[in-house]
């Protein structure tokens, strides 16, 4: 007994949460936990080595589980955290024989002397029937990224970009100083690093929320909402419930994430074409929006545009909602005013006087778009009144589903 108090000590706390979220999931389970922390709590160039040591220990071990209880290798899946995920690949790539591991997770796998390197010297798709990782902290560091940034997977997930998490950001570190002394910098770079750790954990504890995630480029174009198509397996599922598929070559795919568990969002990209009347000027609005749904509303929801707004142009833009509001209904969209842009107005008015009765100019909004990433339904929303499209400062106009609104005109 005393001797197990020793061990908790020092293993991480998250490792008895994981094996008993795998347990509660599955009776028929055996969760066997490798003790390696006298190689891993070296200096960080002699642990790295030891990677390739462990693994060669663990690929013995299922070699021997074989041997002596018939266990098939197809049924074991290593789940591996920052340098553990490197012994898992490496455990994967020394088991004799021509057959792989079933499956291997990288849980943000450790970054200096990994990146760049040959797949034979790291985690890599080749080391199980299905690898699958979770990059959470990819971000330059004192000039190392901790996590590896480069895929080495079949499927590699990168919640919020996999640079930093939400609840991780440098803005904590006050409070993580408060709490924990200087080591609270350190507090602040473990946080976002084993995040991937709490994101693996919530698949198996939340079986109602299970995160998609999406394939895309880079995490520029995921934030303008143009990668969420699940057409053609282009989505899967983050964690312990992932589609399995091998894939030729690795598959980028990003989520967004809350700062709490269950990380679960809902997904919405918003396409919205606006005409800009006021010729040769560009305006940089701040709009807010407001989604009523079948289930829950949400309210003001800030927009951030990258650019001004020119001439004719259509903008795309994610949304993440913390809540299932159910099928979209009405949108209200209103252009936060400044008093600024009200004096441009004016003085544009004193100098090309405008007769008695003449609409000022402003933005014409006539449509908005709507892509739901969860449920992959699309939908387009008409401005309620189809004569006053034209949007001003401190205005909100309502946007109702376009077969709604001609059904009740025809109604009338």
């Amino acid at each position: 007994m005393e001797e197990r108090k020793k061990v908790d000590g020092i293993l991480e706390g998250w490792i008895w949460k994981m094996a008993a979220a795998l347990k509660s999931q599955h009776k028929q389970i055996n969760v066997i936990i490798a003790d390696w922390l006298t190689f891993a709590h070296q200096h960080y160039p002699i642990a790295v080595q030891n990677t390739r040591y462990i693994g060669q220990e663990i690929a013995d071990f299922l070699e021997w589980l074989e041997e002596s209880i018939q266990f098939s290798r197809s049924n074991a899946h290593l789940i591996g955290y920052s340098l553990g995920a490197h012994v898992s690949g490496f455990a994967g790539s020394y088991i004799s024989g021509t057959n792989k591991i079933g499956r291997i997770t990288g849980l943000d796998p450790a970054g200096p002397l990994f990146e760049g390197m040959s797949p034979t010297d790291r985690l890599s798709p080749d080391d199980a029937n299905f690898v699958d990782a979770i990059h959470t902290f990819t971000k330059q560091h004192m000039g190392l990224s901790v996590g590896i940034k480069q895929p080495v997977a079949h499927f590699d997930f990168y919640p919020n970009g996999g640079t930093f998490q939400p609840g991780c950001h440098i803005m904590h570190v006050y409070n993580h100083i408060a709490q924990y002394g200087i080591t609270g910098i350190t507090q602040t770079v473990k946080c976002a690093h084993e995040r991937s750790v709490h994101l693996f954990i919530d698949s198996l504890l939340h079986n109602d929320k299970q995160s998609t995630a999406y394939w895309c480029n880079d995490i520029n174009t995921f934030n303008k909402g143009m990668c969420l198509s699940c057409r053609k397996n282009r989505c899967n599922t983050l964690g312990y419930n992932i589609r399995e598929e091998r894939l030729p070559k690795s598959r980028q795919l990003f989520l967004k994430t809350r700062a709490h568990m269950p990380f679960k969002v809902y997904h919405y990209q918003f396409k919205i074409h606006f005409i800009n009347e006021i010729q040769g000027k560009q305006i940089d609005p701040t709009f807010t929006i407001s989604l009523t749904g079948t289930k829950e509303d949400a309210k003001n929801l800030p927009i951030t545009l990258v650019e001004g707004i020119n001439g004719n142009k259509t903008y795309s833009f994610l949304i993440t909602l913390d809540t299932d509001i159910g099928e979209l209904i009405m949108i209200k969209f209103k252009w936060e005013g400044t008093a600024v842009w009200e004096n441009i107005w004016d003085t544009v008015q004193t100098i090309i006087p405008w007769t008695k009765g003449t609409r000022r100019p402003g933005l014409i909004v006539k449509t908005i778009r709507v892509k739901a990433g969860e449920t992959q339904q699309k939908m387009t929303f008409c401005s309620q009144s189809i004569d006053n499209v034209h949007l001003h400062p401190s205005q909100e106009k309502t946007f109702m589903r376009c077969e709604d609104r001609f059904r009740r005109q025809n109604r009338k």
